[in-house]
């Protein structure tokens, strides 16, 4: 391990990474503006922890937006883990009044990966609703699906946090959030928090909005659906800096951590970290990590998406990793994801990320060459 201090990046990297930090190093030298976290472990041993720009500090927390739903997919795995769901059994068999509206047959696998048209209630949820533990849940549970469950899959970017912390409620009787701090955060010293808890506000930094180019070049997809899923009664929220968001920690939108403890958080549940072996056996692995539904996407409107249970899968428009890796990017350019292959658990925490949005290109660049270095 040497340190990799250069003229721009602080922090960090295992000799192998020097390529790594160049190029990370020529990033914020193109751009002044470029403030960013990126962490990796190989092995369950840190190899990279940087950062650099004006916005964000080596132990800076932010809101990296959906990254948050890496918390949710590794809380199922637990479960699983433990023998505690069965991904074929009817939701309702644990939480009963999901049946309503038809939806008795809706399995734990089809609501865990965005088949169960319940992107958005009828009518639609207010935020008060999306930020409380159960009201959501209790909506979505009275609607009927926008589509029949299972013929096809739609993002439900918000909604899957209220479901799947439903689930969890009632199998384990504890909120997701509950059950994410005792089970996983506080014993493996993971640096990602749902809830924020007051004694660690200084560290909260803001997420900046993205600049738009003059010349707008980027492809537009539209749907039937986005206008009514992103539809919500009553005044805007902002998902990222709103107390009122990130002080409950929603599992689909806003958690909030650093890149640091987001690779790390990875590492403890899927290769091991400070040589203790992993919370989640290699079985459970290749069960979370098995895409479940590829192609398009009825919410978003675009034709390459796929999703094992709640994580995303590697497409050719989100290249972060080989056939078996899995995590999840951020509406304004965080990352975070492992490839069980090659024993790499990557995350990147960016202030200020590139329009349109999504994964940051160059976050998905540097996972991809972290695994090859690190892969067998």
């Amino acid at each position: 391990m040497s340190d990799a201090l250069t003229a721009h990046v602080d922090g960090f990297a295992d000799d192998r990474l020097a390529a790594v930090v160049a190029e990370i190093e020529g990033f914020a030298a193109a751009d002044p503006d470029y403030s960013v976290q990126v962490a990796a472990f190989a092995g369950g041993r840190p190899v990279l922890d940087v950062w650099t720009g004006p916005h964000l500090g080596r132990d800076s927390l932010m809101v990296p937006y959906s990254v948050s739903k890496n918390t949710l997919g590794l809380s199922i795995a637990l479960l699983l883990e433990r023998g505690l769901v069965d991904l074929d059994a009817p939701v309702a068999q644990y939480w009963p009044e999901f049946a309503a509206k038809d939806k008795q047959s809706v399995t734990v696998r089809q609501l865990l990966s965005h088949q169960a048209g319940l992107p958005q209630a009828t009518p639609a949820l207010t935020w008060a609703e999306l930020l409380d533990a159960h009201a959501a849940a209790d909506r979505l549970a009275a609607s009927r699906p926008l589509w029949q469950p299972g013929s096809s899959f739609g993002y439900h970017a918000l909604t899957i946090g209220n479901l799947g912390a439903e689930l969890v409620f009632r199998i384990t009787g504890r909120t997701l959030q509950a059950f994410y701090e005792e089970e996983i955060r506080r014993p493996h010293a993971v640096d990602f928090y749902l809830g924020l808890p007051e004694s660690e506000d200084a560290r909260r930094v803001p997420v900046l909005p993205m600049v738009r180019p003059e010349i707008d070049s980027a492809p537009r997809h539209t749907s039937l659906l986005m206008p009514l899923v992103w539809s919500s009664p009553g005044p805007e929220l902002d998902v990222a800096n709103d107390e009122r968001s990130w002080r409950f920690g929603h599992a689909g939108a806003s958690g909030t951590g650093s890149a640091r403890g987001l690779a790390r958080l990875f590492a403890a549940m899927v290769t091991g970290v400070d040589g203790a072996a992993p919370v989640l056996s290699p079985d459970t692995v290749e069960v979370v990590g098995l895409q479940q539904v590829s192609g398009y996407d009825e919410v978003l409107g675009q034709p390459h998406r796929a999703h094992s249970i709640v994580f995303q899968k590697p497409t050719p428009a989100l290249h972060f990793g080989g056939p078996r890796a899995f995590g999840h990017d951020g509406a304004a350019g965080a990352l975070a994801c492992v490839d069980p292959d090659t024993g790499v658990t990557f995350a990147y925490t960016i202030a200020r990320g590139p329009w349109p949005g999504g994964a940051d290109p160059r976050a998905l660049a540097l996972a991809v060459e972290i695994g090859r270095i690190f892969g067998p």
